[in-house]
């Protein structure tokens, strides 16, 4: 079947390979670099795994995130260009990252080359597995016969439902890299205090902080089954993940746990997906972040 149109999303997406490739999703890498100089392709020339484990292996250390390149972006968009293929690009939100202005830049030299590319660039207003979600429906859209223009039209519409509910295992990172304060880093640190955090519309906020991992996680679901209450859909019309970092046990666990809850509740839901966070949010969240991304599907 024809390509009605091809879908490229940074790494932020955090969409499993084999699925981004069953899906006909390409995936323009971040970089990766424990020592601020040399910079690895996240997936292509660093896994995941290995990355966590450098995290946990070396504490104090805190790797840093790069974006991709427009050159990154060119290499992705022209093989599309070339054969008139219609590209929908879906970038991380631009409130972290500048992603979106590298395939802007992309985009305005392939079409330099060939003026006739349809290319269409959109902020996600979300990342890593919400990100994800959103890239899915995308490619849902496009595989029940959507045009590019509809499905970015849609996408539009769908993405200010997403939310990301979730915690950390400590604050150290998240004061590295500035954000929240010193002061309540130190805290966190001496009274083993963590955040619950939401984000929301490109950006994230404090949802409450409490005492231990147990606690925090009980704190995400709450968060969650408080949005399922508020909304007027029914679970059915939403796409959810879980996304964990290092400790793909205690993701499973979780998992597990918050779909029992669901059922219990009277919610109408067999599975939850479950995909593994990586770099580009790692460096900022440390290695055990865990929580739910939620997004309205695009097709009910």
């Amino acid at each position: 079947m024809t390509e009605l149109f091809h879908i490229i999303s940074d790494g932020s997406c955090d969409l499993p390979t084999p699925l981004a490739q069953k899906q006909n999703i390409t995936v323009v890498p971040f970089y990766v670099s424990f020592d601020g100089i040399n910079y690895k392709k996240e997936k292509a020339e660093i896994n995941i795994r290995d990355f966590y484990q450098q995290m946990v292996d070396q504490k104090g250390v805190y790797p840093k995130s790069s974006l991709p390149s427009i050159h990154d972006y060119e290499e992705a968009f022209l093989p599309f260009a070339k054969q008139g293929i219609p590209i929908l690009c879906i970038c991380i939100t631009t409130k972290f990252s500048g992603s979106m202005q590298s395939a802007l830049g992309a985009k305005d030299l392939i079409l330099e080359q060939y003026p006739q590319a349809e290319i269409t660039v959109i902020d996600a207003a979300v990342n890593t597995v919400l990100q994800g979600l959103f890239v899915l429906e995308a490619a849902r859209l496009r595989d029940s016969g959507a045009g590019l223009k509809e499905t970015a039209a849609r996408l539009e519409e769908i993405k200010g439902t997403g939310r990301i509910f979730f915690t950390v295992g400590n604050m150290e990172y998240l004061k590295h890299g500035g954000r929240i304060g010193k002061v309540a880093a130190v805290a966190g640190s001496v009274l083993n205090i963590r955040p619950v955090i939401t984000l929301k519309q490109g950006e994230i906020f404090p949802s409450g902080i409490d005492r231990g991992r147990r606690r925090t996680l009980q704190k995400t679901l709450d968060l969650l089954l408080e949005y399922l209450k508020e909304s007027r859909l029914g679970i059915e019309c939403f796409s959810l993940a879980v996304g964990y970092g290092y400790d793909r046990a205690e993701g499973e666990a979780f998992r597990d746990h918050a779909l029992s809850v669901l059922k219990e509740k009277g919610y109408d839901i067999k599975e939850i997906a479950l995909y593994q966070i990586g770099a580009t949010i790692g460096v900022h969240t440390g290695p055990y972040p865990l929580g739910f991304g939620i997004l309205e599907k695009a097709i009910h």
